[in-house]
């Protein structure tokens, strides 16, 4: 991409001195003698940056600057001044300008501040493209806040839309932290039963008296402070759907009062004897392995086939790093807006540290991660000393684990894999990286069965 610069100056001599230069630097070039041949140069051409003279007749580099930041807020302006009105370009940054040169101009002073403010404004269209990009994915029908395009989140996606018409039973199962609930939310809002009551219970808030209380209400007098009647969570939810969070915690009496739910859509309130039907559809979550619980004997096998009859696993956030910047463009705008900071963008380092890390607690550490990083930064954007530091520290000892006694292959295609998620994907570096031809790369990558994986890189 060649970028196209305006220099202003109403001296021909230094205007086309300055224009030279900044050509033999690769750019596009164009030349005004004041600020209003400038603003008809803009209308013209799509200029991505203007270095003016301070001083100009007809119109001045302070109202041009006036001018551009109003109609070209993302176009830098470099401002040209003489010694004597160094006050004035100083006023002109607070004004907007991205920063001064006295004159006589030093060059590669100059070239340093044109690559720079250039960058800058490269990380922001970036960002801005992110930005649309999450605003496009949003507009999904299935909730607006599930985010992602990789592979494993568009088979989500595609589960989510077959199943959420349906009355069945949906057990969403994944690490904590990866959105079970905006799997829950999304299902119901897709479903026919959307203008009904969502009703969630996090069962592993509550003990086993106060749960069994929570879903199935009680009656005055049933037990010690129960001053009144209340009506349960799956009363409440009649005609619409529960989301029962972390099922996996709950007692076996709970259970089994769960399991006739599923199986006759009745049940008593505690302390009560008149039978309650209900309409609701359940969705479970855990971030538990129900099928070792139900092996265990802690969780009941008849109830685990009864919410499994759907499972919707969620990946955790390492295995789909293509959703990284995404999520974190996402929560940026989010946590810059909620903290009053104006944040631009990340850093090209900043967002390889984020690719690299492992992410352990999933899309959650990530919100609490971008949080962070908005308060701490005292920038446009987003840098490595902005990120906390364990980040930084683990993309730098990020390696990968090799079980003794795993086959070579095996052994083969997880470096295969580690490093082409450390390069973004990218054939040529990871060849390169691992010591082999491109072709020996692809061929691996066929023969291990990664190629939707990285199916955008190949």
């Amino acid at each position: 991409m060649q970028f196209r610069l305006l220099v202003v100056d109403d001296e021909k001599n230094i205007r086309s001195g300055l224009a030279k230069a900044l050509e033999m630097d690769g750019y596009e070039v164009y030349q005004a003698e004041d600020g209003q041949e400038a603003l008809k140069v803009m209308l013209k051409a799509e200029i991505d940056l203007i270095i003016a003279d301070l001083r100009m007749p007809k119109l001045s580099g302070e109202e041009l600057l006036k001018r551009v930041t109003s109609s070209y807020p993302t176009v830098p302006v470099i401002i040209l001044t003489g010694h004597g009105t160094v006050d004035n370009a100083v006023q002109a940054m607070r004004d907007g300008a991205y920063d001064f040169l006295t004159k006589p101009v030093n060059l590669d002073r100059l070239g340093l501040l044109v690559k720079r403010a250039l960058g800058r404004r490269e990380l922001a269209r970036k960002h801005q493209e992110l930005q649309d990009e999450v605003s496009r994915l949003e507009k999904r029908k299935n909730g607006a806040q599930l985010l992602g395009k990789s592979a494993p989140m568009s088979r989500i996606f595609e589960m989510i839309d077959q199943v959420a018409p349906t009355r069945a039973s949906v057990l969403i199962t994944g690490e904590s932290g990866t959105g079970k609930e905006l799997v829950a939310n999304a299902l119901h809002s897709s479903s026919p039963r959307k203008d009904s009551p969502l009703i969630k219970v996090h069962c592993a808030a509550l003990s086993e008296s106060l749960l069994e209380s929570e879903l199935f209400g009680h009656e005055k007098g049933a037990f010690t402070g129960a001053s009144s009647q209340r009506k349960g969570r799956f009363e409440l939810a009649n005609g619409g759907t529960i989301f029962l969070d972390e099922i996996g915690e709950i007692d076996p009496s709970v259970q089994i009062k769960i399991l006739r739910v599923l199986q006759e859509r009745s049940f008593e309130r505690v302390g009560g004897e008149s039978t309650l039907h209900v309409d609701v559809r359940i969705i479970a979550a855990t971030n538990r392995d129900l099928k070792a619980e139900v092996d265990a004997g802690r969780f009941r096998e008849d109830l685990y086939y009864r919410l499994n009859v759907v499972n919707l696993h969620l990946p955790p956030l390492r295995e789909r790093p293509d959703d990284i910047p995404l999520l974190a463009s996402r929560f940026l705008e989010e946590c810059a807006e909620e903290n009053g900071k104006s944040v631009q963008g990340l850093e090209p380092k900043a967002a390889m540290v984020l690719r690299s890390y492992r992410w352990p607690g999933n899309v959650r550490e990530l919100r609490n991660v971008m949080e962070s990083a908005v308060v701490m930064s005292r920038g446009d954007f987003i840098g490595v000393e902005d990120l906390p530091s364990h980040l930084s520290k683990g993309g730098e000892e990020n390696g990968v684990l090799v079980p003794l006694g795993l086959p070579m292959a095996e052994a083969e295609k997880l470096i295969i894999r580690a490093n082409l998620h450390a390069q973004s994907g990218n054939k040529s570096r990871t060849a390169e990286v691992l010591g082999i031809g491109r072709k020996t790369l692809h061929r691996k990558i066929h023969d291990f069965g990664m190629e939707e994986e990285f199916l955008k890189s190949l």
